[in-house]
């Protein structure tokens, strides 16, 4: 496997499994092929078929959409 496969974020897996999805295949058969191709990087069954919901939906977004209000506070000692 080459080091490519393991650079996917979530953007182009999601793009990847929008792909799949227009073509008709069914969130098992997506989750088989991502996980052939990006093994133990490939997202979970269900994070598929949560996506593949949300297209069904005609939610065809890929991003994330942007959290409105006061960013969270870190401390470190």
């Amino acid at each position: 496997m080459s080091s490519d496969a393991c650079d996917f974020n979530n953007i182009e897996t999601r793009a990847v499994i929008k792909f799949f999805f227009l073509q008709g295949k069914a969130p098992k058969e997506i989750h088989l092929i991502l996980t052939e191709t990006l093994s133990e990087h490939a997202p979970s069954f269900l994070a598929v078929k949560n996506r593949v919901t949300q297209f069904k939906r005609r939610e065809f977004f890929t991003c994330d959409a942007p959290h409105p209000g006061r960013p969270k506070i870190v401390t470190t000692p």
